[in-house]
């Protein structure tokens, strides 16, 4: 809109069509600035690129051979997609940050460092802490160019898109221990509970559930850890994108966790009452060995009803706010 001292060199603009002036007068000079500081930053994601590529050919590998990291192969392009769909919402790119962005160049120097030295090297750590390490240096590599090149408010507003970067990281093999001990746990406990509800007669001593005619254990292959991962990474993603509150947000996120072990303890629960009622045989079925997609698909039938149930509430909520702003006074 113009007033009525907009110079009159501007006319033309005004008198045209809105998508014509949206269009052809405004984002054109703004796309000059962008590109004077989105040119040097391409060049420089390349270049960082480049140096990383033996490294990232070798984390490319690795995950594709692992059930856990092969998720790794699309984050960056995830990363990519959030920031060209917000590509309209973002601003231009301002003055140099020296100060985030030299931490973060300092922390990336300090990870590469370790990842080269020997007692950070296979064969003393594993191939994956390794890596683990290297992917963490291009993450902090690649946020300090953009904080040099574009600025902290740029980054602000790219932040869920560079933060998504961090699942370039694999899980290191200790925490991959830990989570696994916790959901073996968690799942035989919820398995007990689903066991009682179910009316079949069982014996329990630790991790082993005795059932008639079979004995099962929940072992590390039931922890149902890629899954959960999986599933975490999705909520994070989705509760991002489709939810406006930092609170629907985390209730979200921290919904994967019950659901993890309801899911683990419900197909515990299955091939059990398949081995007593079908045969003991059914421990060597597909749903056993293969059946992790099908239970993980269930899973996010509840986690897709409360994104939809928060989402639903944030709508109504900003439509009565916008009722009562409307509300003369």
């Amino acid at each position: 809109m113009h007033t009525q001292d907009t110079p009159r060199r501007d006319l033309t603009v005004a008198q045209a069509p809105v998508g014509t002036a949206r269009t052809d007068a405004l984002p054109a000079a703004a796309g000059v600035v962008s590109r004077q500081r989105l040119l040097p930053g391409a060049a420089f994601l390349v270049v960082v690129a480049l140096v990383f590529a033996r490294p990232l050919y070798e984390l490319a590998i690795h995950v594709a051979g692992t059930d856990l990291h092969s998720h790794i192969l699309l984050v960056p392009f995830i990363s990519a997609y959030l920031l060209y769909i917000r590509w309209s919402e973002m601003p231009k790119a301002g003055e140099c940050s020296p100060l985030p962005a030299g931490i973060a160049f300092s922390v990336g120097c300090a990870a590469w460092f370790f990842s080269q030295t020997a007692a950070f090297r296979p064969p003393v750590i594993s191939h994956n802490d390794h890596l683990a390490l290297v992917a963490f240096a291009f993450v902090c590599s690649v946020a300090a160019g953009g904080f040099a090149l574009l600025g902290t408010r740029w980054m602000r507003a790219a932040s869920f898109p560079m933060f998504f970067l961090l699942f370039l990281v694999p899980l290191p093999d200790g925490v991959v221990a830990s989570l696994e001990t916790a959901s073996k746990l968690g799942s035989a406990e919820t398995s007990h509970l689903l066991f009682s509800l179910s009316g079949v007669p069982f014996y329990r001593e630790g991790l082993v559930f005795q059932l008639p005619g079979i004995a099962l254990e929940v072992a590390r292959e039931c922890s149902g850890i890629r899954s959960s991962w999986v599933l975490f990474i999705t909520s994070v993603l989705v509760s991002n994108m489709f939810l406006r509150t930092t609170w629907h947000r985390a209730v979200l996120v921290l919904f994967v966790i019950p659901l993890g072990l309801l899911r683990n303890g419900l197909r515990i629960l299955v091939i059990g009452l398949l081995c007593v009622h079908v045969g003991p045989e059914m421990i060597d079925s597909l749903i056993h060995h293969r059946g992790g997609p099908i239970f993980f698909a269930l899973s996010l039938i509840p986690l897709i009803g409360l994104l939809w149930w928060l989402r639903s509430r944030e709508i109504t909520a900003l439509g009565r706010r916008d009722i009562g702003d409307a509300r003369p006074d």
